[in-house]
């Protein structure tokens, strides 16, 4: 088994970027991942005080498909955020200040329309992943299983529908599935895969056209009989991970 692709979602909702290779650290998530978010106004999200809140409480493919036709990029260097939409000016705002932030919120706000709720903020609160799991995780995703479901469904699926952290190949189709509570060598990395991933509508969404196109969650459960495509795993020992390294199971560890 091997890695094919890394990949990290700097804002919650918006576009993945692709790595050939990432340093991970025990106890959390791939750096900058799921960084910043779009908190809608009337979600009950104190950056002072931050806890996990359902994905509802942000602009997110599940429920702002229209997300999916911006493309974002972020420099973690200069902490610079830049979001062209399929047409227009594109926006270039720091992520560090608050005029920056403020931008970054109007854009999205007005991206948004009508799904926009209250006054939304644009927000990073340091040591806080908005990501869709109470815990810091790293998601990692058999491609033999999304190809499973496309032969099932008789349609081919683009992967990023499925916003996977590290995509892997060389296990059988739901292998992933049986290593819930073992620990897997990844890379130079051990982690211990903690759940199976209960998918939801985001995967309806095309990452190319921001349509809703397909149901993934349906075709799971009518083939499959459950909603589940991949896994999360906590780091345990950090390393470094690239494009090509191995992935091994390692069982249920000490």
């Amino acid at each position: 088994m091997r890695i094919e692709h890394l990949y990290r979602y700097p804002v919650k909702g918006l576009t993945a970027e692709a790595l050939e290779e990432v340093h991970l650290d025990p106890g959390e998530c791939l750096p900058h991942d799921r960084r910043f978010a779009l908190v809608q106004g009337d979600a009950p999200f104190d950056p002072a005080a931050p806890t996990w809140l359902h994905k509802s409480n942000f602009a997110c493919l599940m429920a702002n498909a229209r997300l999916a036709l911006l493309h974002a990029a972020f420099d973690p260097r200069a902490e610079v955020l830049a979001i062209r939409p399929p047409e227009g000016p594109a926006l270039l705002a720091e992520t560090r200040t608050e005029p920056g932030r403020a931008r970054i919120a109007a854009f999205l706000t007005g991206w948004l329309g009508p799904e926009a709720r209250g006054e939304p903020r644009f927000l990073e609160v340091p040591g806080h992943s908005f990501c869709d799991q109470k815990g810091k995780v790293v998601s990692l995703l058999n491609l033999a299983s999304l190809h499973a479901l496309e032969q099932a469904a008789g349609r081919r699926l683009d992967p990023l529908r499925f916003r996977a952290n590290v995509y892997f190949s060389g296990a059988p189709a739901w292998a992933e599935h049986g290593w819930v509570g073992q620990e897997v060598q990844l890379g130079r990395t051990r982690l211990r895969v903690t759940k199976r991933t209960v998918r939801c509508p985001a995967t309806e969404v095309n990452p190319e056209t921001g349509e809703r196109d397909a149901d993934p969650v349906a075709w799971l459960k009518r083939h499959f009989g459950h909603a589940d495509l991949g896994v999360h795993a906590v780091v345990l020992e950090g390393g470094t991970i690239a494009a090509g390294d191995a992935l091994e199971p390692l069982g249920e560890g000490e």
